[in-house]
C-alpha cells in the first residue's frame, strides 16, 4: 500500500451513508467506489477534497504531540487529520470523520497557522518513531499539501460540511 491520504468535505448525508453500513468492507467499498470517484472526478471550485499524499503522516503529528496517535495532542488540531469519529477499525485503511462543528473548530485553529510555527513542530518530531530524517525537502513537501488541506477546512466551514479524512495503509 502507499500510505495516500486525502481529505473529503462531505455532507451530512453522505457521513450517515457511511455510518449505516454493517461492516468496514461495504464501508471502504462505497468510499472508494462512490465517494472518490465522484468527488475526485468533479470539477468544483473551489475543489470539495485535498490530497495529502504521505505528508499526512507529519502534518498529524505537527498538528498533535508529535506522535501518530489517534488521541495525542490538543483539540482541535488533533482532529484536523486522525482525530474525530473512527469509521473503520481494519489495519488497512484509516477512516475517520469530523462533524460540521469540528470543522468550524478546526478551520478556526489551521487558519493562523504560519510557516515558522510549523516548522518548530516538525523540528519537535522524533525522527526515529516518524521513520524519516527530519530535513528541510521533507518538510517542504508536507507544508505544500497542508496549505491544501487547511483551505478545504476553511471551505468546507463556510458551507457547514463534514470532513472525512481517508489513508491506505
Amino acid at each position: 500500500m502507499s500510505c495516500l491520504g486525502v481529505h473529503f468535505a462531505l455532507s451530512n448525508e453522505e457521513i450517515e451513508v457511511l455510518r449505516q453500513f454493517d461492516t468496514d468492507e461495504k464501508r471502504l467499498e462505497h468510499l472508494q467506489e462512490v465517494i472518490e470517484e465522484q468527488y475526485m472526478a468533479r470539477e468544483d471550485s473551489p475543489p470539495l477534497f485535498a490530497e495529502s499524499d504521505k505528508a499526512w503522516d507529519a502534518m498529524h503529528r505537527i498538528l498533535t504531540d508529535g506522535e501518530l496517535t489517534w488521541d495525542g495532542g490538543e483539540y482541535p488540531l488533533n482532529h484536523t487529520v486522525l482525530g474525530g469519529e473512527p469509521l473503520y477499525s481494519g489495519q488497512d485503511y484509516i477512516i475517520s470523520a469530523k462533524n460540521p462543528e469540528q470543522v468550524k473548530d478546526i478551520s478556526k485553529a489551521l487558519i493562523n497557522i504560519d510557516l515558522d510555527w510549523f516548522a518548530a513542530k516538525y523540528r519537535l518530531i522524533d525522527p526515529e518513531d516518524y521513520g524519516f530524517p527530519l530535513e528541510a525537502a521533507d518538510l517542504e513537501y508536507t507544508w505544500e499539501w497542508f496549505e491544501g488541506v487547511r483551505q478545504l477546512y476553511i471551505t468546507a466551514a463556510l458551507m457547514d460540511r463534514c470532513i472525512l479524512f481517508s489513508a491506505d495503509q
